[in-house]
């Protein structure tokens, strides 16, 4: 603007004097929104444009505007209070006082926490999920949750003692890592929402990740040191959760002829999916289908308009799994049809089946089995029809899972992880912290 003659020189050097910065930082800090977090009244507005669109046929600009700027009232569950103090400790640089204790930087990622260490080169990501479970806990142990409502009845606190462990012992040793660590503190396990959330967010990029590794204790009746891993097929099956919606028509129950039974139909849906599993998947694969609820009706005389089903699919095949889910949706909306009501299918979890990478999980091994740990023993081949999302990871870069027995051969592990009795034996915590660190440190040694 000078040269063009539009200011002269005064006005220029006014204007670069001026620090934008701080007047911008200045502004940002005076109208600060203190505001509770939007996730839940986000989902919920995405939701009912989705309704609008797909029951009231409304466009999806209609649908934007009615919601956004129509006058549409939409009253929540949302605890706003309860919110606000979720965010205020999320966001409380206290609550992460080992991370930052270790000269560590933590750093939100979607709802999850991730930091990194290291000297560039190759990028290898620790996991360890946080999450507890909606249960009371009965394992007799000094530190249960007092409210008798929350337990952490699968050991994900042992999975993040131990990678904050390990976090501090690579730290005290970054000069000489020959790569980067990437930690990753996941919550939402248990409904399969953290990881995806956290990969949506950015979690596998700067720095990019080039592999990734998890460990997951295991209670039961096992003496601590076994390791168990699967580097040549499915080791943990996927998991489609799914909820059908039926819609028929209401009546009483007298007047069953005015009426489409929605109850009817989804019966003969729960037929037609278990035909699925009997006449169409390959019995030679590993593959099961439950249905776990089924509502309707509030009357023994009233036929209603609506029911409900949920369920899951499980599989250890990527064919079998595609062929369950597909079928399923087409099974359940042309029978609804052919008995006059509707039949929509919302599906509740998409994780794939768990399939560590060969080549990585031989190494880790490798590196495991050369640690002088007493009675650190390998139990390679295993497989388990129960679900993790840490698949959503190991679908996108090389990954390996390894459990951690945290067992006890005492009565102690008579009880099996989510059970509110179950006991997790506290000796695998430095196992597994030294495992992390040296792994990590060998594998960044090896490949870059």
């Amino acid at each position: 603007m000078l040269d063009q003659k539009y200011i002269d020189q005064a006005a220029y050097d006014e204007a670069i004097a001026d620090d934008v910065y701080a007047r911008i930082q200045t502004v940002n800090s005076a109208t600060s929104d203190n505001s509770p977090y939007s996730y839940f009244v986000d989902a919920l507005s995405d939701q009912v444009i989705t309704d609008l669109e797909t029951q009231l046929g409304y466009t999806e600009t209609q649908a934007y505007n009615a919601v956004y700027s129509g006058g549409l009232s939409i009253i929540s569950t949302q605890n706003l209070s309860m919110q606000q103090i979720c965010d205020e400790e999320m966001n409380n640089d206290a609550n992460y006082p080992g991370l930052k204790e270790y000269g560590l930087e933590p750093k939100e990622c979607g709802h999850g926490v991730t930091a990194t260490l290291g000297n560039g080169g190759k990028v290898l990501m620790l996991r360890a999920d946080m999450d507890a479970l909606p249960m009371p806990e009965e394992s007799g142990e000094p530190f249960a949750c007092p409210s008798g409502q929350e337990a952490h009845a699968c050991g994900h606190d042992f999975h993040a003692a131990m990678l904050l462990t390990a976090a501090k012992m690579l730290k005290e040793n970054e000069s000489e890592l020959q790569g980067t660590i990437k930690f990753m503190f996941q919550p939402a396990e248990e409904t399969f929402e953290g990881s995806k959330d956290m990969i949506e967010n950015g979690i596998l990029e700067n720095p990019k990740v080039d592999a990734a590794l998890a460990y997951h204790v295991a209670a039961g009746q096992m003496p601590v040191g076994i390791f168990m891993y699967n580097d040549n097929g499915t080791m943990m099956y996927s998991v489609d959760g799914f909820r059908i919606d039926i819609k028929g028509k209401g009546s009483h129950g007298a007047y069953p002829q005015n009426a489409i039974d929605p109850i009817n139909i989804g019966v003969h849906i729960y037929t037609a999916l278990e035909a699925i599993m009997a006449r169409e998947v390959d019995p030679t694969k590993a593959c099961v289908m439950t249905v776990g609820k089924f509502e309707g009706g509030t009357a023994a005389n009233i036929i209603p308009d609506t029911a409900v089903i949920e369920g899951t699919i499980r599989s250890n095949d990527k064919q079998a799994r595609e062929l369950m889910v597909r079928r399923m949706k087409e099974a359940a909306v042309k029978t609804a049809e052919s008995y006059g009501g509707t039949a929509e299918i919302t599906m509740l979890s998409e994780v794939p089946p768990l399939i560590c990478d060969p080549k990585l999980t031989d190494e880790i091994v490798g590196y495991m089995k050369e640690m002088d740990i007493p009675g650190l023993t390998p139990y390679p081949g295993i497989s388990a029809s129960a679900s993790e999302d840490f698949a959503t990871i190991a679908e996108k870069i090389p990954s390996t899972f390894i459990y951690l027995s945290a067992g006890y051969i005492d009565e102690r592990g008579q009880y099996g992880a989510h059970n509110p009795k179950v006991q997790f034996n506290e000796d695998v915590c430095p196992i597994g912290s030294g495992c992390l660190a040296h792994c990590a440190t060998q594998w960044l040694k090896n490949n870059n």
